[in-house]
Formats: C-alpha cells, structure tokens, sequence
C-alpha cells in the first residue's frame, strides 16, 4: 500500500470558462468528460488523464456540501469560499517536450515566462503566471532538448543569469 500519483488539482475561480481557456489555449490541455456532480466542472486532459478539474468557486450550498471535510467549519471555513486556511499552492509543473512549440505558442500569445535551468538536475524551466486566478505554471523540459534548440537560461544553478556570464 502506497501513494502512487498525484491524481488532479482542483482550481475554484471566479472564471472557470476562462480558466478553463487560458490553460487548453496556452498549454495544450483538452477540456473533456466529466461526471455529472450537480454543480458546473471542467476537466482539462493530458492525453486520457484528467489532470486539472475547475469549478466555480462559492457556487451552491451543494457544492460546499459535497467538498468539505470533517473538520470544515460550517461558515468560516467552506471549501469553495477560498477561506483563510484552505491552503496556499505555490505552482503546478507539468513535465513536457516540444520546447519549440510551447516557446512558440506562448510568444504569439504575449505570454510573459521566464527560463531557468534547475539546480543540480537535467531540467530546462519555464516559469509564467495564469492570469485569470493568478496560478504560476512551471513547464519542465529536458535540458538537453532546451540546449538543442538554442535556449539560455536567464538563472542558472549559480543563481546568476547565464546571459550575463557568456
């Protein structure tokens, strides 16, 4: 017995239309099926997985219903409101190839990133903000496929930009 992957993310936002676009538009996702929960979802898919489910947040008393917990407190701390202490998620990473593509896709599309090489590791970064729920989206790359296809990093293991040093 043991975790063996991280299933999906749920995103609750102002906009799910909208969110739900930014990321299918920007990233590739495929918006698919989903079950019927009585309340209005989007799942986005990475080939057959479901990997990020949207929903309106503070939608209807059912959907507070059926995502809270036990220990929820029944006003102050319902799971759609984006309450104080419902937790705070720094990034999501999705690990890609196609580094041209994406490169291409999100500069036609005014999307601001910045590159990194991780420290210690074979990885190529791209950082950038969703804007519609302010989500940062760390897309990794082989570094080796970054390299072919004349990246530099603007921070580097040293913690210094590489532009800077060559």
């Amino acid at each position: 017995m043991g975790l063996k992957f991280m299933e999906h993310i749920l995103i609750l936002t102002h906009d799910p239309d909208g969110t739900r676009d930014w990321f299918c538009k920007h990233l590739g996702f495929r918006d698919g099926y989903h079950p019927d929960f009585g309340f209005p979802v989007h799942w986005l898919y990475i080939g057959n997985l479901d990997v990020i489910h949207i929903g309106k947040a503070k939608f209807s008393d059912h959907q507070d219903t059926y995502l809270r917990t036990p220990s929820d407190k029944q006003v102050h701390n319902s799971p759609s409101s984006g309450a104080m202490g419902s937790g705070r998620v720094d990034h999501i990473c999705f690990n890609c190839e196609g580094i041209n593509e994406f490169l291409e896709r999100l500069t036609k599309n005014n999307i601001e990133f910045s590159e990194r090489k991780a420290h210690s590791s074979n990885l190529y970064q791209l950082f950038m903000r969703e804007p519609i729920n302010g989500i940062k989206i760390e897309l990794n790359f082989s570094a080796e496929e970054a390299v072919q296809a004349g990246r530099v990093p603007g921070w580097t293991d040293a913690g210094v930009s590489a532009k800077q040093v060559f």
